[in-house]
């Protein structure tokens, strides 16, 4: 086998490393978010409310953004984890700090009041673009 199939093979074991270390962390995410959220934001949008759906959806956003950045500009496999978990952490902050400053949000999303969601989602966004950003050293 030549020289160029080989690195073709171990690019391609790279990339399922990130992509299968990546789907971990979306999942860890995700199950943690959702028991830090005293409501059971999944359990509402299988409800079909519109609210929590936008609500999560804004930190999973949020939460996705610096995870590619943590992929794209790591130095290794290892730090791409540390970073990704540096992501992780702050997304959740995100949460606690906007649900502090707005005392009514909790309820609000329970009670599917989308304009609520919304702000959180933005917010989640917002400060996931700026993790992002941070990521670039």
């Amino acid at each position: 086998m030549g020289s160029l199939q080989l690195e073709s093979f171990q690019g391609l074991f790279d990339f399922g490393k990130y992509f299968l270390a990546a789907i971990g962390y979306l999942l860890i995410f995700c199950f943690i978010y959702d028991r830090v959220t005293p409501y059971n934001e999944l359990k509402l949008v299988r409800e079909g409310k519109l609210a929590p759906a936008i609500s999560f959806g804004g930190a999973f956003i949020g939460f996705v953004l610096p995870l590619n950045s943590a992929i794209t500009h790591s130095v290794g496999f290892f730090d791409m984890l540390l970073w990704a978990l540096v992501a992780m952490v702050v997304q959740i902050l995100v949460f606690s700090v906007v649900r502090m400053i707005f005392k009514d949000l909790v309820r609000q999303i329970e009670e599917d009041q989308v304009a609520a969601a919304t702000l959180l989602a933005f917010f989640s966004v917002a400060i996931g673009l700026i993790n992002a950003a941070s990521m670039t050293y």
